[in-house]
């Protein structure tokens, strides 16, 4: 997400990003793409899975498969890493996790705690630059 790597970009030693996964039941193809990149991670390639994902006009398995192939990926161990039981834990993990901060859709900013309403790069400045005054 551009605007995350903005934030990324003016806060390099105060902000970090963390991710979690939040499949929607209404996508037929949201876990899969979720337990895929979670594999991909295995493999150290996480974060270029995710980006190509969302990149994708159209998920479905053959553009999951064609992602990790143009990754080079290891293809026979991603479809064994997406049914462990390690990769399924994960994604619950995210899942228990995004619903207890109250997340309801995707995508949703949460800084320190707080739900992100307004998500423009000086907003979550704002929120950024008060949140560290409260440490000092």
């Amino acid at each position: 997400m551009p605007l995350l790597e903005q934030v990324l970009e003016n806060n390099p030693d105060t902000v970090k990003i963390v991710l979690k996964n939040l499949p929607l039941n209404f996508h037929k193809f949201a876990q899969p793409a979720a337990l895929a990149a979670l594999a991909a991670g295995n493999q150290g390639k996480y974060w270029e899975f995710h980006d190509a994902l969302f990149k994708t006009p159209k998920l479905n398995a053959t553009s999951i498969d064609t992602i990790a192939a143009k990754l080079e990926l290891d293809v026979k161990k991603l479809k064994e890493d997406m049914a462990s039981p390690q990769i399924q834990q994960k994604l619950a993990k995210d899942v228990f996790d995004a619903q207890e901060a109250g997340v309801r859709g995707t995508p949703t900013i949460i800084i320190n705690g707080m739900l992100l309403k307004e998500r423009t790069l000086p907003a979550i400045q704002k929120i950024i630059d008060e949140e560290l005054a409260k440490k000092k």
